[in-house]
């Protein structure tokens, strides 16, 4: 299956966004894309209380998820918006949600963001996500032409646990659609993504976002693939991009019959 991650800059302009969602989309299409990832809150990054202002309500949504289903079905791919401001009915508080759209535009699965990123970076930057964020409980295992997708957005990258429990649901790939911050994604990003490549065997697919958004936010970049040995395949140089590669089931299989650690498990 022909996958592409994207990279984009989201900025607190929702039609800007979504006008570059569809330009990479195009590109990806165009390069033979089947399957294509959107980074973690592709449609808004700004203030919070203009953030409260687009959030939507799931499965019903509103012009953002209107949009990005006519983008599925007029491309005929499957779509996964990485990070979607979903309305929690919680004032204040939105989930941070995975989205899988089949090539009809139809929702398949939807995953809600469990690890919510609270931190004080010694560069300065100080983020509460749980302040504005709902967190979710379910873990997500969504199906592809492929094989089936594991879900996950960002901060939940740190947390080994999540991914051994999305490869013993069937995961053959796993996605970590992110807005990695700079300061942290220069020194951890690869090295945690090709982690858990080579710890669970499977693809791990990271749209990502990157540069300056707004304020003090900034972005690493570096949208990849790695494939189930953790060798990245694809991946985004600076600005706005798509990196692509072609997911083959028979590579996952041999990687686990080759290596047969997951069957080792003790723990």
């Amino acid at each position: 299956m022909r996958t592409a991650v994207v990279q984009m800059r989201s900025t607190p302009d929702v039609a800007a966004n979504l006008a570059s969602v569809e330009r990479l989309l195009e590109r990806a299409v165009a390069r033979g894309a089947e399957f294509v990832l959107l980074p973690e809150a592709f449609a808004f990054i700004g203030p919070d209380a203009l953030k409260q202002q687009i959030t939507e309500s799931l499965p019903d949504g509103g012009p953002i998820l209107a949009k990005c289903q006519a983008l599925a079905a007029g491309f005929g791919v499957h779509l996964v918006l990485g990070g979607f401001h979903e309305r929690s009915g919680e004032p204040g508080r939105a989930y941070n949600t995975c989205v899988h759209l089949d090539p009809t535009g139809a929702i398949v699965s939807t995953y809600r963001k469990i690890h919510l990123f609270d931190v004080d970076l010694a560069d300065g930057t100080h983020l509460n996500e749980s302040d504005r964020t709902v967190p979710g409980a379910d873990i997500v295992v969504t199906p592809t032409p492929f094989g089936p997708l594991g879900l996950s957005i960002c901060y939940d990258v740190r947390f080994p646990m999540l991914y051994q429990q999305l490869v013993d649901k069937g995961a053959l790939a796993l996605t970590v659609p992110s807005a990695f911050t700079l300061s942290t994604g220069k020194d951890h990003w690869h090295v945690l993504l090709r982690a858990r490549a080579i710890e669970c065997q499977a693809y791990v697919l990271a749209p990502a976002q990157w540069g300056h958004h707004h304020g003090s936010r900034t972005s690493y970049g570096h949208a990849l693939i790695a494939d189930p040995w953790g060798c990245v395949v694809a991946e985004c140089g600076e600005g706005d991009g798509v990196a692509i590669a072609d997911l083959e089931t028979s590579i996952v299989l041999e990687a686990r019959r080759r290596l047969p650690s997951l069957q080792h498990r003790r723990l």
